[in-house]
């Protein structure tokens, strides 16, 4: 196995530090007679145990138009398998990585790795939500830790297909809220949606909140990032948008503060766009996705954004909660 990337990070402020929650998604060393895919051993009992698929690569039907998958007679399969894994700042730019994997994939759900988590601090519980794809399909699963060191897992709280969940920081109305986006099939590109639980394991209410817009930079499909964040003006998100070119880009939601479901602004123009050669060129080219925001210790009104650049390296950039609310009030709301 190499190391093809290590991407789209979770982040959340602990103690005096900064910690990031890496994906960190490896490929089995491949050949030129054919194509390997890994996966999880459900029948061991290894910690991280893994078994790989080859497949030639003169097999009619074999589609590897997107480097992320393979597809064969009507399965999909993931060129890498992604773990969790921790790293430490002081200052939010110098990072210390834990050597081996903090938290492997685990079980039939996980069998084709976890990927792409979000984390949410509600009193002294971080809840880290992310996506597992196995052979049933990729869900949202949850579990929980006070110490970062022992991790509870609560199981699957959004079931196939579903990902891109981000829970809300604290509770309104008496009720958790949590975005999140469903596989509307061919009737819609995949969209954000909002849902409430009463226990954060149990989601039911749900609604549609926004969509992708023709001829805008999101017009293809949309999702949450991190966590939002309280403000005076409401519920601040940034979330990702893919074009009709592919280029995933960054913007920011504005939601009312006692009615979530209720959109107060959306970026016309995206905030943060790739630019850099990172971010326009690497395993999955032109991308920039945002999973962990953190208001700054000195400086609760800046911003630490990391995001995953091409899916292959972390970048963070630094932003205003201010000027992204500027951003929004520039334009009429184009929901």
């Amino acid at each position: 196995m190499e190391v093809v990337g290590v991407l789209n990070p979770a982040a959340a402020i602990v103690g005096n530090e900064i910690l990031l929650l890496l994906r960190v998604a490896e490929m089995p060393i491949q050949n030129e007679r054919s194509i390997i895919v890994p996966m999880l051993d459900e029948a061991s009992s290894d910690t991280y145990p893994l078994r790989y698929i080859e497949f030639a690569r003169d097999a009619g039907g074999l589609d590897t138009s997107d480097p992320r998958i393979l597809r064969y007679k009507g399965r999909m399969y993931l060129t890498s398998l992604s773990h969790l894994r921790v790293a430490r700042s002081s200052d939010g730019v110098h990072f210390s990585i834990d050597p081996q994997p903090t938290i492997p994939p685990h079980g039939e759900m996980e069998a084709y790795g976890i990927e792409d988590a979000r984390i949410t601090q509600i009193g002294d519980v971080y809840y880290v939500n992310y996506t597992a794809a196995s052979r049933h399909g990729i869900v949202t699963s949850l579990m929980e830790t006070r110490d970062w060191t022992t991790f509870t897992r609560r199981g699957v709280i959004f079931p196939p297909q579903n990902k891109d969940v981000a829970i809300f920081p604290e509770q309104i109305g008496g009720k958790y809220f949590a975005f999140h986006r469903p596989d509307a099939g061919s009737f819609e590109p995949p969209s954000m949606w909002l849902a409430t639980s009463p226990d954060l394991i149990h989601w039911g209410g749900h609604v549609h909140l926004i969509s992708p817009r023709a001829n805008f930079w999101d017009s293809v499909r949309i999702g949450a990032g991190a966590p939002p964040i309280r403000t005076e003006e409401g519920w601040l998100a940034i979330y990702h948008g893919v074009s009709s070119e592919g280029h995933y880009a960054l913007g920011a939601l504005l939601l009312d503060i006692d009615d979530p479901s209720r959109v107060l602004a959306r970026s016309e123009v995206p905030t943060f766009s790739p630019s850099a050669v990172y971010e326009q060129d690497g395993f999955f080219s032109n991308t920039v996705f945002c999973n962990g925001v953190v208001q700054d210790l000195a400086d609760s009104n800046r911003l630490k954004i990391y995001y995953g650049a091409a899916d292959r390296c972390v970048a963070m950039v630094e932003d205003t909660i201010d000027n992204l609310l500027d951003s929004l009030r520039a334009k009429p709301v184009m929901v």
